[in-house]
């Protein structure tokens, strides 16, 4: 979109193995058509299961069944649930979110599409995010070579800014996944705690405009 640089910041806290992220994307990306040139979206990602070694424990992926089927009634988004017949599934973020970080620095403006397709890999054709091959072939369909990405995602650099960010995104209260902050000359404000519809968000965001 046209970098408006005195426009406000729609800051979009995300994570790839986020489910209800998977059903928000599509909204921030509406969105951001809607408010094209008026609203410059970036997306932040957050700490969520970053890290885990321990396997999903049976009551673990039930609840997490349940948030599927929630998810898919509200968003219509499809999901494929024989992801709950693997076992000891370890539902570590961190590779994923990493490998977005990397985008963001090689192809800032294709960061989106990318989360996009990162949530269908995972919640849809069941591949695992973890799988560094698979990171690679998900980004080289957008036109990213893989000695480049590689070299960025195995450095020690790009670890540790991705716990700075974690660091940020924590600092700044955005805890829930998915949520969306304003930026603007008065500061931040959040305006999505969660999961929200567009006209909700837009609504929102047009409160918070209004008295900046």
């Amino acid at each position: 979109m046209v970098n408006a640089p005195h426009a406000p910041v729609l800051l979009y806290v995300t994570n790839p193995m986020c489910p209800w992220c998977y059903g928000f994307t599509p909204v921030v990306r509406r969105l951001r058509a809607l408010w094209h040139g008026r609203l410059n979206v970036k997306v932040l990602l957050g700490d969520m299961w970053a890290h885990t070694t321990e396997p999903l424990q049976q009551e673990e992926k039930s609840k997490l069944a349940v948030s599927w089927h929630q998810i898919q009634e509200h968003t219509f988004q499809p999901f494929d649930y024989r992801f709950f017949r693997q076992r000891d599934y370890v539902y570590n973020t961190e590779p994923a979110c990493r490998a977005l970080l990397c985008v963001r620095l090689l192809r800032p403006a294709l960061l989106l599409e990318v989360l996009r397709a990162f949530h269908s890999a995972f919640f849809v054709d069941g591949q695992d995010l973890k799988d560094t091959g698979v990171l690679v072939r998900l980004v080289g369909l957008f036109g990213i070579r893989e000695n480049l990405f590689l070299a960025l995602f195995e450095s020690e650099e790009i670890m540790q800014q991705m716990e700075e960010e974690f660091s940020y995104v924590d600092s700044i209260g955005a805890t829930t996944f998915p949520s969306a902050l304003v930026q603007t000359g008065q500061g931040i404000e959040k305006i999505a705690h969660g999961y929200m519809a567009l006209d909700q968000l837009e609504q929102r965001l047009l409160q918070v405009l209004e008295q900046s």
